[in-house]
């Protein structure tokens, strides 16, 4: 999945609000299984979007945890573990 590959390089660069535009189209088509990975995926990057703001994101780090509980990593060739780990980290939870 194109948007995917798009979206771990824009995480890597810290450009959490991107990830967001990128998944967005992406999760509004999905369905089942996939739907509920993305949406995990775009609350993620809502969280670290909002930490590097200077806000605290713990809201929807919870939520995205939430949706992607279950989900080995790598899912759809996307290892996401380790995003959750660093936003967990940044956030002290």
């Amino acid at each position: 999945m194109e948007a995917l590959c798009e979206a771990w390089h824009l995480f890597q660069e810290g450009r959490f609000f991107e990830v967001h535009e990128v998944l967005e189209e992406a999760w509004r088509e999905a369905e089942g299984e996939k739907r509920r990975f993305l949406q995990g995926l775009i609350l993620l990057a809502a969280t670290l979007h909002q930490l590097q703001a200077g806000r605290s994101g713990l809201r929807n780090l919870r939520k995205a945890e939430g949706k992607l509980q279950g989900f080995p990593s790598p899912y759809l060739g996307l290892h996401w573990r380790p995003l959750l780990e660093e936003a967990r980290r940044r956030l002290g939870a």
